[in-house]
């Protein structure tokens, strides 16, 4: 009789951890499923973004790219090197001759990035340290190493 009542109440205690168990599986799966569906969701949200951002972005337009295929040209290396150009110019004394402000005392104004809109346009930021703008530039490639540059706008913000 003892073993009956021990063994009931074994199976009785089992019975419940196991359903607590299980459904605190259950609660955990759930919140699983949730944060999943929040961060697809998150995701779509930051392509869409991605997307938008890359829109004015020479790697993202085809008929840029195939204006420079048509020259004959090899556009994953000229990326770069239209870039490299531009950067060359920081090395120049006084500072990048494609901005048109003076800089601060005893510093140089040099371009700190650039993005290549499309297969004509490039728009850079520069500064000294002290001061800030942006450069709107037109550039023509004449061949696979060589590339001229003209400055379109420009613009410095003022000091705040």
């Amino acid at each position: 009789m003892y073993l009956f009542i021990f063994s009931l109440l074994l199976i009785i205690f089992q019975y419940v951890n196991a359903k607590n168990v299980f459904e605190d599986d259950i609660r955990t799966i759930e919140k699983s499923k949730a944060k999943v569906e929040m961060l697809t969701d998150s995701i779509a949200v930051l392509n869409d973004k991605n997307l938008d951002l890359s829109y004015f972005n020479i790697e993202h337009n085809e008929d840029a790219y195939t204006y420079f295929e048509n020259k004959g040209l090899d556009v994953p290396a000229l990326i770069p090197f239209i870039k490299d150009e531009i950067y060359k110019q920081n090395t120049v004394k006084g500072g990048n001759p494609l901005i048109p402000y003076a800089a601060n005392e005893g510093r140089s104004m040099l371009v700190n990035s650039i993005k290549i809109l499309n297969h004509k346009w490039l728009i850079t930021d520069f500064s000294d340290g002290v001061f800030w703008g942006e450069i709107l530039v037109r550039y023509e490639v004449i061949n696979q190493n060589e590339v001229t540059f003209e400055v379109i706008d420009s613009l410095l913000y003022p000091m705040q």
